[in-house]
């Protein structure tokens, strides 16, 4: 049981940014999802259309969430929305453009409808866990990143 208390002091940050990772992306992904499988399914925008959209919508609600909550970042310099956006374009064309055709390649014998709506919610799993990495060492990373924390209190 120490062992565990040990372990959770020495990754304590950590812990509460992917717990608080996790409730943003939660509401995140559930709105998401949502905005997705009506454009794809109710209005019948294509795969990109639907999913890019609605991708569009969460990251500009991520990005002001994840900042404050998950990452606490107070002072923006001008190069963080880039950043944000920069990471956001290629965690989602990597996790889309490799979701649908795996999920086609699995699925062959499946209708297309099939095939995007599976590929659409493999698509949102590979995002997120690209994503959470992206913002935590590419846009919100601390400027003394890389530092020990004993040179850092200093």
């Amino acid at each position: 049981m120490r062992k565990i208390k040990e372990l959770y002091a020495q990754y304590k940050d950590f812990i509460m940014e992917v717990f608080h990772f996790g409730i943003v992306g939660v509401a995140n992904t559930l709105m998401g999802l949502a905005i997705m499988e009506v454009l794809y399914n109710l209005i019948h925008m294509n795969y990109w259309l639907s999913s890019g959209l609605s991708y569009f919508v969460g990251s500009v609600f991520s990005y002001h969430a994840n900042g404050k909550l998950t990452f606490k970042v107070e002072q923006k310099d001008k190069w963080l929305p880039w950043r944000f956006a920069i990471n956001i374009i290629v965690c989602y064309l990597v996790a889309f453009g490799v979701a649908q055709p795996l999920v086609r390649h699995v699925l062959a014998a499946q209708s297309e409808v099939i095939v995007d709506n599976v590929a659409m919610i493999l698509g949102m799993g590979l995002f997120i866990v690209m994503n959470f990495f992206g913002q935590k060492l590419l846009v919100f990373r601390k400027r003394d990143f890389g530092r020990r924390a004993s040179e850092r209190k200093e």
